[in-house]
């Protein structure tokens, strides 16, 4: 009987383990998924990419593919969207479908996911209100932050002239005033250029930059259980990442001793005045543990993406001093020599206005964006796409896209400029786009507001002499997995 037993049990089980097979295949036969290369055991589609040029690997494979498929970094499944239509009707049409935020083993060890940038969920949904309302109410998108950049872009004009034209490196420079801005925010004050603190910080956040972009980094994001026991500089950004939190937490902690609930200074006040609102609440998202994480969040997204597209802008400028010129022309008619650029100069400055748009398509900065998921099982055109599949919206598709930008890959303010009238700035739905959506960049809009400012008010007392023939300047990127870097380079910032 105990035998007999035990062959009922087996056959049972073989039977169950059948029918789940035959129930699997019949499913994934009716659920058609992206199609994608071959995969190989372990590695995936690793060996088949240029990971140092992942984003040229991606596009070969969108001709063979199309504008949706599959690849695998590792064991990790990714859906790739590539061209306009596709990434619109993902990001904007069924935006609630794509509002995940993509699992990315790096990103999840740095930030911990309790940030406004890899949270996901109730966590996200509530961090990103209370955001969004507190930077608006601290200025962001007002009269009152245009004011901070234009102080500092006073600041900045004043830090140039003590060159006394002599070349050299602007990096720090830039880094240094688009960092003041949000920490006016976050921190409640600038910090001064020479601040020991200030720039611990600074030369943290650009250190960080150039690990993220090695090798071991690299392949964290595809075997991070093993990284995580291995030496390389994965380990020196995981340490320089726990920097960033403890600086942080100093100032939370000078803020916790001086605050004063009836008159908050900054976004880390009010955030500490939503903790004690919230504190008989067990499962609040308010904590400081989040409130350090959003601290640097805010920090990092609002310092590093606006300064180097202003690095590579002045790179670019460079090598066409007839863009220069004309430029310069339309702000000493506008604006003139003795005030400060402000956002209400945009509309009379056409061809500015169009500079600083190619300089932001041009330099296609994050090709991937930033990865998303799926928040459920979807179906997206024809394919099936289960819940939490991780999504690459391909950026540098649309940004480049050929049937929108003729020569997409030649820098030409005319991509922003009516072709019937060069007067005229064009405004492009299309682009525009990449600004909606569910996760867009809370900071997106004091993005541009200082990329303007900041530009304008360079050319307006400095004309760029390069250091070597403007004809030899190179100004394709430096491509890294994550970003397009600009080459290094120094410049001469002669007085007008």
């Amino acid at each position: 009987m105990e035998l007999l037993g035990t062959t009922t049990i087996f056959l049972l089980v073989c039977i169950s383990c059948l029918l789940l097979f035959t129930t699997w295949r019949s499913t994934s036969q009716k659920q058609k998924q992206p199609p994608g290369p071959t995969t190989l055991p372990i590695v995936g589609n690793i060996l088949q990419l240029n990971l140092s040029n992942l984003p040229e690997s991606l596009k070969k494979l969108s001709k063979e593919y199309g504008s949706v498929f599959t690849v695998y970094f590792g064991p990790q499944k990714v859906v790739v969207l590539y061209g306009y239509d596709a990434v619109k009707e993902a990001l904007i049409d069924q935006g609630d479908d794509f509002s995940g935020r993509g699992n990315l083993p790096l990103f999840k060890k740095l930030l911990k996911e309790t940030g406004i940038v890899t949270s996901n969920g109730e966590t996200w949904k509530q961090l990103r209100r209370f955001t969004l309302t507190t930077l608006r109410d601290f200025g962001m998108g007002r009269k009152s932050i245009e004011e901070r950049i234009q102080e500092e872009a006073h600041f900045l004009v004043e830090r140039i002239r003590n060159t006394r034209a002599q070349p050299f490196n602007p990096a720090n420079f830039l880094v240094h005033a688009v960092a003041n801005i949000i920490c006016s925010v976050i921190f409640g004050d600038r910090f001064d250029y020479e601040d020991e603190k200030f720039i611990t910080l600074i030369d943290l956040m650009d250190e960080n930059n150039e690990l993220q972009s090695t090798v071991q980094a690299q392949i964290y994001n595809f075997f991070p259980t093993v990284m995580d026991y291995l030496p390389g500089p994965h380990q020196k950004l995981i340490k320089n990442t726990e920097k960033f939190y403890e600086f942080t937490l100093g100032i939370i902690a000078e803020h916790q001793q001086t605050l004063d609930p009836t008159c908050p200074r900054d976004f880390i006040d009010a955030f500490l005045n939503k903790m004690h609102q919230e504190k008989g609440n067990s499962h609040s998202e308010f904590t400081t543990e989040t409130l350090s994480r959003t601290t640097l969040d805010l920090f990092l997204a609002g310092t590093g993406t606006t300064s180097i597209t202003l690095r590579y802008g002045l790179l670019i400028l460079q090598k066409y001093p007839e863009i220069v010129e004309r430029m310069q022309k339309e702000i000493d008619c506008v604006i003139g020599r003795d005030r400060s650029p402000c956002m209400a100069d945009r509309s009379r400055m056409p061809y500015t206005d169009a500079v600083a748009h190619e300089i932001q398509r041009f330099t296609d900065l994050i090709p991937f964006n930033v990865p998303r998921s799926v928040i459920k099982d979807i179906k997206f055109r024809d394919y099936f796409i289960p819940k939490d599949t991780m999504i690459f919206p391909m950026l540098s598709s649309v940004l480049h896209d050929s049937k929108e930008f003729p020569n997409p890959e030649k820098f030409d303010p005319g991509h922003f400029l009516n072709a019937k009238d060069l007067s005229l700035f064009q405004t492009l739905d299309f682009y525009y786009f990449l600004l909606a959506g569910k996760r867009v960049c809370a900071g997106e809009g004091l993005a541009r507001m200082e990329i303007f400012i900041f530009l304008t008010a360079i050319l307006q007392n400095f004309t760029l002499k390069p250091t070597v023939d403007h004809k030899d300047i190179d100004i394709s990127p430096i491509v890294s997995a994550l970003a397009n870097m600009p080459r290094p380079y120094e410049v001469y910032f002669l007085p007008r």
